[in-house]
């Protein structure tokens, strides 16, 4: 038995879950997620808590069993708190700043980059060099924090770019690192 799988998902007050054969609404207090699963796994909601079995025990069902618990897990960790992820930005002159809803890098580029909330997603300035991208959907704030980072990756040389905070960038010598040479 999957260890993750068979914990149940207790549901917090506030939270209603909607369960319409493998198509689940979960709504909460900071808005409402939607997902449909696959049939093979099911789905029960006893006892203020949602229980997640699978039928046999081949790889397919063992795999789907602990992927849907997490999935729908996910859910109600979303609309209760939310999730954020905090990104740092280091470099001589990179900055960002808040333009409306939207966010506006410095990253040393001829032209500043605009990036646009998706729907759902809010963005956070804290200082020029640090920011955060909130919402209540784990997948979609962790690909647009991805995309953002893809804007100026940290380079192993001088640790410049954009690095989520917490993150260690491997720094690799330069020419000056190197043993011997010319004599």
């Amino acid at each position: 038995m999957s260890r993750i799988g068979k914990k149940p998902i207790p549901v917090p007050n506030g939270v209603t879950i909607d369960l319409d054969g493998s198509h689940m609404r979960v709504k909460g207090p900071k808005g409402t997620l939607e997902q449909s699963f696959r049939p093979e796994v099911d789905i029960k909601q006893e006892d203020g808590q949602i229980v997640v079995t699978r039928p046999a025990e081949t790889a397919t069902h063992r795999a789907l069993h602990g992927l849907t618990r997490t999935l729908i897990a996910n859910m109600v960790t979303g609309v209760t708190d939310g999730y954020t992820k905090n990104l740092e930005i280091s470099g001589v002159g990179y900055r960002v700043a808040k333009d409306g809803q939207a966010l506006v890098f410095s990253l040393g580029y001829s032209h500043p980059v605009r990036i646009e909330p998706e729907p759902g997603i809010s963005f956070n300035v804290d200082t020029p060099t640090r920011f955060s991208v909130s919402g209540i959907d784990k997948q979609v704030v962790g690909q647009v924090a991805a995309q953002i980072r893809e804007l100026k990756k940290p380079e192993p040389y001088l640790g410049k770019g954009i690095i989520f905070q917490g993150e260690r960038i491997r720094r690799k010598a330069g020419k000056a690192g190197k043993v011997g040479g010319k004599k």
